[in-house]
């Protein structure tokens, strides 16, 4: 059986595409209303003067219908960097194809071919279909790990603890 369709990085073309598929995984995530990407703010962090994140898309029939949206992290311990997958999407009607599969061996390959260390990722306790998927390639759950994330008002609270900008030049 041959899958449909193909993973490619993703191009300047397809940012409008993966925009509305990072508002379909919000919705799927039960968020919806937590999601504020734009064009404008994919395109620039993607295709920007210093890029700081990665995408890759799988296309069928002619149109994007998943993507992968990532960048790097660094292990202290191994001393190299890894991959943070931060989204993993397919549309459910271009699912049960591979293309999730095929999205997922593309990051183990981009992995492997720069010696980096690791593949990760995050997702939600109640996401069974996906934790089956992700234990089935042989992810082992981080289940020691707690996530912990600052935003809002506490970033805010805790960025005024910082104390004065430091500054730039020569000056230690």
């Amino acid at each position: 059986m041959t899958t449909p369709g193909s993973v490619r990085p993703i191009e300047q073309d397809d940012v409008d595409a993966v925009v509305a598929l990072v508002f379909e995984l919000a919705e799927y995530e039960r968020e919806p209303e937590s999601c504020h990407l734009t064009s404008g703010q994919l395109h620039s962090a993607l295709f920007g003067p210093a890029p700081a994140l990665f995408g890759h898309v799988a296309v069928a029939d002619g149109r994007v219908v998943g993507c992968a949206l990532w960048f790097l992290n660094f292990s202290t311990w191994e001393g190299v960097h890894g991959i943070h997958l931060e989204d993993l999407y397919v549309q459910p009607s271009h699912r049960g194809h591979g293309l999730g599969l095929r999205l997922l061996a593309t990051l183990a390959a981009e992995c492997t071919r720069r010696g980096f260390a690791r593949l990760e990722w995050s997702v939600l306790d109640w996401n069974t279909p996906s934790i089956e998927f992700y234990r089935a390639l042989g992810a082992v759950g981080m289940d020691e790990w707690t996530n912990f994330r600052l935003d809002g008002q506490a970033l805010s609270a805790l960025s005024g603890r910082a104390g004065p900008a430091p500054t730039h030049g020569n000056a230690h």
